[in-house]
């Protein structure tokens, strides 16, 4: 491995899929792909000692979404850039992503060339927009967003959050949801940044509140 290879993750719950990428990208000498991940929990646990310089990541996946993932993985390092790698478009989903701190976004259906080129691009902090997506986001950006931050809150984010409010910790939010501690750790620092409230209390206090207007 070249010193100066791009270090590459791979974030996809379709094992076939990062194969596929793995055998793409690293059939560049300019490549190397230092880990892979299934789910945005596997990732976080490898990351930091991964140290990629680029994280090419599912936009749809179970457990932490891509945005989550992304704004988690940010926090650990900022410099890391992300291209959400996806089969379709999803207005959105993009925008979350995009704000999250994603700088590209490119369709499963892109040529070799397009791959090789967003990834180039994005190492180096340009962007990278997918044709089809271009005008879409330009769309979304324009549109200011939701006044009531419980619209920002996804359904799984507002259950989260309402039991956050009954005073659960994120233990047995986990049992109650059927999720994992990990996953429920990362919805509920997504709720605070959503909120912006600086700890669960202040946001039990923010859902009484708002619940008790309605």
């Amino acid at each position: 491995m070249s010193e100066d290879a791009l270090r590459l993750m791979l974030i996809d719950d379709h094992a076939i899929v990062r194969e596929g990428l793995r055998a793409v990208l690293e059939d560049d000498n300019g490549f190397v792909v230092v880990a892979e991940a299934g789910c945005g929990n596997d990732a976080l646990r490898q990351f930091a000692a991964a140290t990629p310089d680029v994280v090419l990541i599912d936009l749809v996946m179970p457990g932490l979404s891509a945005a989550e993932t992304i704004r988690l993985l940010k926090r650990i390092d900022p410099r890391c850039n992300f291209i959400v790698f996806t089969s379709f478009a999803e207005g959105e989903m993009l925008r979350e992503t995009v704000q999250a701190g994603a700088i590209g976004y490119l369709l499963k259906d892109a040529s070799r060339d397009d791959l090789v080129s967003a990834v180039r691009a994005v190492a180096l902090g340009q962007p990278w927009l997918h044709e089809s997506t271009q005008r879409l986001l330009v769309d979304l950006l324009r549109k200011p967003l939701p006044s009531d931050p419980f619209a920002a809150l996804t359904p799984r984010e507002l259950s989260v959050l309402e039991l956050i409010g009954e005073g659960l910790s994120n233990r047995r939010i986990a049992q109650r949801l059927n999720l994992t501690e990990g996953t429920v750790k990362g919805y509920v620092s997504t709720v605070l940044e959503k909120l912006d409230v600086a700890d669960r209390t202040q946001a039990a206090l923010y859902f009484t509140r708002q619940a008790a207007r309605d």
